[in-house]
């Protein structure tokens, strides 16, 4: 008969620490997801342009009404700070500079796939509707598709839509900004 080991969870501040003394280098890709120190696989090209694409469609449409984070830091709870591909948050004049923002602040997660699919609609979405934000997009690099998660309840989402290059997209927050999903994803 087989029985789990207890793990230990680190928290945010001990993943803090731990940066602070050198066991997590500078430039090491890490998130810290449901107390576990998770390393990021390198982002290849296609990744890389996607991020990138999308980036410069969202900073212009949303400019002056929520701030675009790149690969920053979302603190979730007291286990779980990951760092989204993309983030629109609420904006503020600091810039979040006391703290990371939260799930309060957050109006999107966008998480873009390539390598990591499974994970991020797994792992990650649970985690994301554990801590209620209110809406999720998950590209699918390979697959050439958004899929669009909201209503978080519980470990789960209530609504979803996949979304493929000829359809187009828009935020709850920001409704009335519609955006094609070939201009985020490419062609």
């Amino acid at each position: 008969m087989q029985t789990e080991t207890p793990k230990k969870l680190f928290t945010v501040d001990d993943y803090h620490r731990m940066a602070e003394v050198g066991i997590l280098h500078p430039g090491e890709r890490t998130e810290l997801i449901n107390g576990e120190v998770v390393h990021k696989e390198s982002m290849n090209p296609p990744h890389r342009s996607m991020v990138s694409r999308a980036t410069q469609i969202l900073v212009a449409r949303f400019a002056g009404r929520a701030e675009v984070a790149v690969q920053l830091p979302v603190q979730l709870n007291r286990y779980s700070q990951p760092e989204p591909d993309i983030s629109l948050l609420f904006p503020r004049k600091d810039f979040y500079k006391s703290r990371h923002p939260g799930p309060d602040d957050v109006l999107l997660v966008f998480e873009i796939a390539h390598t990591t699919l499974e994970f991020d609609r797994s792992v990650k979405l649970e985690m994301y509707a554990k801590a209620g934000i209110r809406e999720v997009w998950i590209a699918d690099v390979a697959g050439g598709s958004i899929t669009v998660f909201r209503n978080p309840t519980g470990k789960a989402y209530s609504a979803q839509a996949r979304l493929d290059r000829h359809d187009t997209i828009s935020m709850l927050a920001f409704p009335e900004t519609v955006i094609a999903v070939s201009d985020l994803i490419g062609e």
